[in-house]
């Protein structure tokens, strides 16, 4: 049986252990308010931008539509959430933190914020605003380009 052999390590999977590494620090605190990562992903885009439209927490909170729509039921069950259409589109969903999610975004702000201080000592700053700017750059570079008709809509803006 012959090996293939890579040129370059498995980067994937260095970013997978490198999240699970970060998120160990994390989840104690996550699991000591009952939230799972999803959940808290969720609480986290809502406690940086307020009420956001079902589409943009999805996107951002990186959980596809069919599983996002149990994790909210779930949280709005909990009274972390409550969902409402938008004034402006009644076709779409706004998502806001109750003062129950509110608050318990802010309780786990501290814990996860001295994480990352501890991480920024433990790197140094320079390392650390290295990291982010190369996790921008990679994030850029492998977006996927936007569709022809997107291009064309942008530019007619």
């Amino acid at each position: 049986m012959t090996h293939t052999s890579f040129a370059h390590r498995n980067l994937p999977r260095l970013l997978l252990q490198a999240r699970e590494a970060v998120m160990a620090h994390t989840r104690p605190s996550l699991r000591e308010q009952q939230l799972s990562d999803q959940q808290w992903r969720v609480l986290r885009v809502l406690g940086e931008h307020g009420a956001v439209e079902t589409g943009r927490v999805a996107r951002e909170a990186f959980i596809l539509g069919p599983s996002l729509t149990g994790v909210l039921a779930r949280m709005e069950r909990d009274g972390l959430i409550t969902r409402h259409r938008d004034a402006a589109d009644q076709r779409r969903t706004v998502i806001e933190a109750t003062p129950q999610g509110k608050r318990l975004v802010r309780r786990l702000s501290t814990t996860i914020e001295a994480h990352y201080q501890w991480l920024e000592r433990s790197l140094g700053k320079t390392k650390l605003s290295q990291l982010y700017a190369l996790l921008d750059d990679l994030i850029a570079l492998e977006q996927p380009a936007p569709a022809p008709a997107t291009l064309a809509e942008e530019a007619k803006e």
